[in-house]
């Protein structure tokens, strides 16, 4: 149980008080981070949802508005296919992108505007092919 504060005894001596008396006991000598420096950004003004960031910084996740979640998919959906082992994969890569560019479309979105259309298949395809033909230099 906590020791109380005797009546008569100011708050500031009684609480060096137990402070000292943790110190002599060792109650302080192994505490996570004794000894090391304090983290970054304190510096900075406060922010309330200081600890949701640096929790998703540290589990590498991003919020983006869903136009730029989405602009961003599509360009890695395009590389992907780009990359695309075979002519099949190509197509339902571009496929699935393109049904979501296109729900998004005629949607109004949250947030800026999307800035994209539909990819055109077969334009995806027939680059997928030149750059199997020409290898990873550019060269055949």
């Amino acid at each position: 149980m906590t020791e109380r504060k005797p009546p008569g005894v100011p708050f500031e001596s009684w609480v060096d008080k137990q402070i000292r008396d943790a110190q002599g006991r060792g109650d302080f000598d192994r505490l996570p981070g004794t000894g090391e420096p304090l983290p970054t950004g304190l510096e900075s003004s406060y922010d309330e949802l200081w600890w949701i960031k640096r929790k998703m910084a540290r589990e590498g996740l991003a919020v983006l508005p869903p136009a730029l979640a989405l602009r961003k998919e599509a360009e890695d959906a395009l590389e992907a296919a780009y990359a695309a082992p075979s002519e099949r994969s190509v197509r339902q890569i571009v496929t699935t992108v393109n049904a979501k560019i296109r729900d998004m479309m005629f949607k109004p979105p949250p947030g800026p505007p999307l800035g994209k259309k539909p990819y055109d298949v077969e334009e995806v395809v027939r680059e997928w092919r030149r750059r199997r033909e020409t290898g990873p230099g550019g060269t055949p």
